[in-house]
């Protein structure tokens, strides 16, 4: 897919609204200093080049990614570099999932797996995108990369 819009227009009817609110939820709690853009398949928000010109260490054509939504097929997903990086920033969402009460949290690495899009807890994925800034970001991205 070129846009995210084209993305989304060939997400099943039956997920498509929540993978929408789910956009619409990253959109307004993450800082506008990051850009959404397609980026290995998935809707993804970066720091431009602009502001990070060396980009991805794995990639320098492609910009830092920070955080990611994809329609998987069995599961709607939300990849945030910052809970795979920082150590209390997992705990956090960890533990505030749990105060939820909807059942077992379905993770890797960097990816939060919602296999039902009924329980998706939108209000919590907003206060994530709320805990860490680019200039946040950036810096631990660096920080790891000096290692």
């Amino acid at each position: 897919m070129a846009t995210p819009t084209e993305y989304i227009q060939n997400i099943d009817e039956a997920r498509r609204p929540a993978f929408e609110r789910l956009r619409e939820t990253i959109q307004q709690n993450l800082s506008p200093d990051f850009a959404e853009e397609m980026a290995y398949g998935m809707v993804s928000y970066v720091v431009p080049h602009s502001i990070y010109p060396p980009g991805y260490h794995c990639d320098p054509k492609q910009a830092l990614p920070f955080v990611s939504i994809a329609a998987q097929k069995n599961f709607l997903a939300v990849y945030h570099m910052g809970v795979y990086t920082n150590p209390e920033l997992l705990e956090w969402f960890v533990t505030e999932y749990g105060k939820l009460n909807l059942g077992k949290l379905d993770m890797g690495k960097s990816c939060i797996r919602f296999k039902n899009v009924t329980k998706i807890p939108f209000e919590l994925i907003g206060r994530l995108m709320q805990q860490m800034s680019m200039q946040n970001w950036l810096d631990l991205y660096q920080s790891k990369l000096k290692r």
